[in-house]
């Protein structure tokens, strides 16, 4: 049971800490902390829950990376459905939490895409630019890949392990940087679960693509580090 605690609060802080990032400090003016801010607090919930949780759970906070660890022979099927619920839950909790502070201040009209650090396909949210839903299929299932690469990687039985959350959580630093123009990025289908539930209309609507991009994408990497790059020995 401690592992789904441990997944719950580790994708809570995921979302208040990404997600709030995004809907508290981004943009505002002459102090904000842009792009580059957001990305890195992404990146920081990653690698701060890994130490504190991920020796209990494994630190998945994401749907798409349970997956992909069980397409790369890391993780059990029997845990797979609780996972994923524990993390919708912390995720779904963080943005209840985040949409109460921003009550606080009157301003939960949610109006265009992109509100409340919604996902988004198809809409010129960021330099005039639409970037289309097979553009963003392909973002989100390509980093996720990746995304995964790096965690099987990082936490091999041949790798430096105590470093594992560090390479882990500059991936998702990464991610964000290149994504977050094309996408808001999400590749992590329990992050756009839970600020949509909030937003409802087009966030809903385009909900399904953040879902179904990152597992593939997820499985597809735990399936490419598993058969290509995992090493069976101590020999290169």
């Amino acid at each position: 049971m401690k592992k789904f605690f441990a997944e719950f609060f580790g994708t809570f802080w995921l979302v208040f800490g990404g997600c709030g990032s995004a809907v508290f400090a981004a943009g505002v003016p002459d102090i904000g902390i842009g792009l580059l801010g957001v990305a890195l607090a992404f990146g920081l919930t990653v690698l701060t829950m890994a130490y504190a949780v991920g020796h209990i759970s494994g630190g998945h906070f994401n749907p798409a990376v349970s997956f992909g660890l069980l397409a790369g022979g890391r993780f059990p099927a029997k845990d797979l459905v609780p996972y994923i619920v524990a993390q919708c839950l912390g995720a779904l909790a963080a943005a209840a939490c985040l949409y109460v502070i921003l009550n606080g201040a009157g301003a939960t009209n949610f109006s265009k895409p992109g509100d409340f650090a919604t996902n988004f396909y198809g809409e010129a949210v960021y330099n005039g630019k639409a970037f289309s839903m097979g553009a963003a299929f392909l973002a989100e299932f390509l980093l996720t890949a990746f995304f995964l690469i790096v965690i099987l990687g990082a936490t091999d039985k041949w790798a430096n392990g105590k470093f594992a959350g560090i390479a882990i959580g500059l991936a998702l630093t990464l991610i964000h940087l290149i994504s977050i123009p094309i996408t808001n990025t999400s590749v992590n289908p329990a992050r756009s679960l839970s600020q949509a539930v909030f937003v409802g209309g087009l966030a809903m609507s385009q909900l399904w693509l953040f879902w179904v991009a990152p597992i593939l994408g997820g499985v597809t990497g735990g399936l490419i580090y598993k058969f290509l790059l995992q090493r069976e020995t101590a020999e290169a």
